[in-house]
């Protein structure tokens, strides 16, 4: 029986990954359910699965769940505040560890469960984006397992020799390519990317996932920040690392060796799959989805991607080659802009605008600690909201 927390249970990710173990209560117990303030979800999935622990980062929210639970007779312990993401990723009861909360939020709760020793898997890019060397060192030197939950950096680990040490030379890599749907825009002129709404921009052709990482999907910079993250989870330098658009989201990822060969994994867009797969690590375990036809498909296309249209994928590919905490000024940057146009406060063509302002503004230096990393994320987002406020 594997013990489990799950950090970010109420967004699309935990949700599909509930439903993974809903089907294997044999396999899996959930100890603890965190989420940012989404009271009702989260009371259900405590109905459902007991856990011992639920956190609400708001505190107001878990002061309503605390009560809810208490009148239906739970005996679930309800826990308020960022710090409680840290208490539950390192419980001794917790084996394994789905790192699903979105954004810069999620960096504490996936740094603990890495220097606790977890098995960890990870859904929140940002821990290596912002802090990948300290992510690394950190499940390095507690001997734990990290197991990544992007559908591409997990099928990149499929594609990969089983005892792959981190060293592509060695393993006979030449490189990895990341594949990208091209959301939303993908054919969108100039003009019609300067009209973009936030609801057009959260319609992403395949995939169902929260707003801002629908945002970055459309602005391609979700797939900039997994180039960053491949870098860290395989040890590959920015010149190794290919971004083919790929529109029907069948093949995932592919891994081209120096022999010729070029592996690649495939399935139905589905998020359970990668989930399903990390959580039986090394095992395989039934995962609720459809099977992949093919004849149905018909065709698989592939293009390279337009960096002059969507600048978010070169500035990621500039911030990993820049290195330190350029990437975690990159990300904070991004964050502070897809909020203000989520809002409907700024043009879907300026999120790379602000970025790249930032970008001068913020000098990134050697990300020595996490301390590091955070003052770089402060700056760049008190730096972002000046630029905005003086355009305003």
């Amino acid at each position: 029986m594997q013990s489990l927390a799950v950090l970010g249970s109420t967004g699309s990710i935990g949700v599909n990954t509930l439903d993974v173990v809903g089907r294997h209560p044999d396999r899996f117990q959930i100890v603890a359910l965190a989420a940012h303030r989404n009271v009702e979800r989260l009371f259900e999935q405590c109905q459902r699965f007991r856990p011992r622990y639920a956190v609400l980062v708001d505190a107001a929210a878990a002061a309503t769940l605390r009560d809810r639970l208490r009148s239906s007779g739970s005996e679930t312990e309800v826990l308020a505040g960022e710090a409680a993401l840290e208490t539950i990723a390192s419980l001794p009861a917790v084996d394994a560890v789905m790192a699903a909360i979105v954004g810069a939020a999620g960096l504490r709760g996936s740094l603990a469960a890495a220097e606790a020793g977890k098995k960890v898997m990870l859904a929140n890019k940002e821990a290596l984006v912002m802090a990948g060397q300290l992510f690394i060192d950190a499940v390095r030197r507690n001997r734990g397992l990290l197991l990544p939950i992007d559908s591409e950096h997990n099928a990149i680990f499929q594609a990969l020799p089983r005892d792959f040490g981190g060293d592509l030379d060695r393993a006979g890599v030449r490189r990895v390519l990341l594949t990208a749907s091209g959301g939303p825009f993908r054919s969108a002129t100039p003009d019609q990317l300067a009209t973009v709404s936030p609801s057009e921009a959260c319609s992403h052709p395949n995939w169902v996932m929260g707003r801002k990482i629908s945002v970055d999907s459309a602005t391609l910079m979700n797939k900039g920040l997994e180039v960053i993250e491949a870098h860290w989870l395989f040890g590959a330098p920015a010149e190794r690392i290919k971004v083919v658009v790929h529109p029907q989201s069948v093949v995932h990822s592919l891994v081209e060796y120096v022999d010729g060969s070029v592996i690649a994994q495939l399935g139905n867009p589905d998020m359970r799959t990668p989930i399903a797969h990390a959580l039986a690590f090394p095992e395989r375990i039934e995962a609720g989805v459809t099977g992949l036809d093919l004849v149905q498909v018909g065709n698989l296309t592939f293009e390279a991607p337009d960096f002059d249209r969507f600048p978010c994928l070169r500035l990621a590919y500039d911030a990993l080659r820049a290195g330190g905490t350029t990437p975690a000024i990159l990300n904070a940057a991004n964050e502070v802009a897809v909020a203000r146009f989520l809002d409907g406060d700024l043009r879907f063509v300026e999120i790379p605008r602000v970025i790249e302002a930032v970008l001068s503004r913020v000098s990134g230096k050697r990300a020595a600690s996490i301390e590091d990393v955070f003052e770089a994320d402060r700056q760049a987002r008190t730096a972002a909201s000046t630029l905005l406020r003086a355009a305003a």
